[in-house]
């Protein structure tokens, strides 16, 4: 996946973040944020230091986590251990983000300690998740792993059945950006596929960018 950070999207480069942990990459990341970040990333764990760097700013910040996955698993409920799992998790985990301010779309693979922990957190999903999430958020984070798209309509790296189609997902970000300011947005799980290009082109002008 870290192929796929690199795709030459046509935005400015402000900055290349590659370490050897996830921990100096998180750090990395966030201590040098342009003021609206476009993140780029390999696996969702790209999203810890963006969201934690923009938090930092003050005011309550949205995250509007797209993703076919809960990515809310703990080192001790992770069937597989992978970090990618975990990082909405440890976002919340660590109060940079309340749940009340969280939307968890798309999802539709989630373990059942994910499940149990939606249900007990209250974070927001199914209808109405955006719009309850961004209320009263003085900004909004849109972390956008693209298997939350049909896998006909993209080259992702963790494709799972189903899935929302471009067209819904265009719509959703134009919420987002009606209702409040886009404090940055990242975009992961790709295949370095030249033909997905187009694709996230497409949706950073949804969100005015």
């Amino acid at each position: 996946m870290a192929e796929a950070a690199w795709l030459e999207l046509p935005y400015p480069e402000a900055g290349v973040v590659e370490r050897d942990t996830l921990d100096e990459q998180t750090t990395a990341l966030a201590a040098d944020l342009p003021e609206r970040p476009l993140v780029l990333g390999g696996c969702c764990c790209t999203h810890v230091g963006a969201v934690r760097g923009l938090a930092a700013r003050g005011g309550r910040l949205a995250v509007v986590w797209l993703d076919a996955h809960g990515d809310l698993n703990t080192p001790e409920t992770s069937p597989t251990g992978n970090e990618w799992g975990m990082p909405l998790r440890m976002l919340i985990d660590e109060g940079v983000v309340a749940t009340s301010a969280v939307a968890l779309v798309g999802a539709r693979n989630l373990d059942p300690p994910e499940v149990e922990f939606v249900a007990q957190a209250r974070i927001h999903t199914g209808a109405g998740a955006v719009e309850n999430a961004l209320a009263g958020a003085g900004a909004a984070y849109v972390a956008l792993d693209c298997d939350v798209i049909a896998p006909a309509e993209v080259a992702c790296f963790m494709p799972e059945a189903g899935g929302l189609a471009v067209v819904e997902v265009e719509e959703l970000l134009r919420t987002v950006v009606r209702r409040v300011p886009l404090a940055g947005v990242g975009l992961t799980g790709l295949r370095a596929d030249p033909g997905n290009v187009a694709l996230l082109v497409r949706l950073l002008a949804a969100l005015g960018l």
